[in-house]
């Protein structure tokens, strides 16, 4: 789905103490089922400036905040650029998928660099992270009943499934289902209930618990099996390049 961000979510990162390197929108936006009550999901990355970075007194490694801006309730959070970096350099698929959303609010050359050094961050343990990210959202929809962690759960798995496979980082449920292939034929009415409301259980006529429960495991099964044939290496190359740009850009920052 065509997701149209409304100009004024740039002022937001603009109005911040610290440089953003990018502002990306993540959450319900960026998987393809928003509500229409969804709050907005802001994700990116400041520059401290050294002197908060080497001196006594240390800058915020990660600044949060919650503003409701016409009407809309708008999250924001943000790391300094070594934070994200150490995040990038680990079995990370929540700050790939910010780096990488399509949903760009604020960027910058900086922002194109780490993005290039996506390719040597990329390795089959990501795989750990959507299995874990799978197992949490499954437990919460078995306690609540909700609709959002269900579709949470179908999404990391397609997610990782296609890492593991295909080598490419894709968040978006809607492009996922095409994507990959076996995937339950109910997951667009899901997603379209999902669209009414952020809230609220399955709708009628979806699939009852144990027949969401087998594809659960079904597709747990086959992200499993992709992790142990993936041709993804087990370690990463670019700690190198991110080095060099963090110091980089650490002291232009400050000069």
């Amino acid at each position: 789905m065509t997701v149209v961000l409304p100009p004024w979510l740039a002022e937001i990162p603009a109005e911040q103490p610290y440089p953003p390197v990018f502002t990306t929108v993540s959450g319900a936006h960026l998987y393809g089922f928003p509500s229409v009550d969804s709050d907005v999901d802001l994700r990116g990355v400041h520059i401290l400036p050294a002197k908060e970075v080497v001196g006594l007194r240390t800058g915020e490694e990660t600044l949060a905040l919650s503003r409701v801006r016409h009407g809309v309730e708008v999250d924001l959070v943000t790391h300094d650029l070594v934070k994200f970096c150490r995040l990038l350099l680990r079995r990370n698929g929540y700050v790939l998928e910010q780096l990488l959303s399509p949903l760009v609010v604020s960027t910058s050359p900086v922002h194109e660099e780490m993005i290039a050094a996506v390719p040597g961050c990329l390795t089959r343990h990501h795989a750990h992270h959507y299995l874990g990210f799978a197992r949490t959202q499954w437990r919460l929809f078995e306690r609540s009943g909700e609709l959002k962690p269900l579709l949470y759960t179908f999404r990391v798995l397609l997610t990782g499934i296609h890492l593991m496979r295909g080598g490419a980082v894709v968040a978006d449920l809607t492009r996922l289902t095409g994507l990959v292939t076996g995937v339950p034929p109910y997951l667009a009415d899901l997603m379209a209930a999902k669209r009414s409301a952020e809230h609220g259980p399955p709708p009628a006529g979806a699939p009852d618990r144990a027949r969401l429960g087998d594809d659960v495991a079904r597709l747990t099964g086959e992200l499993q099996e992709a992790w142990h044939a993936s041709r993804l290496p087990g370690t990463t190359t670019s700690t190198e390049v991110l080095h060099d740009l963090v110091v980089r850009t650490r002291l232009a920052a400050s000069g």
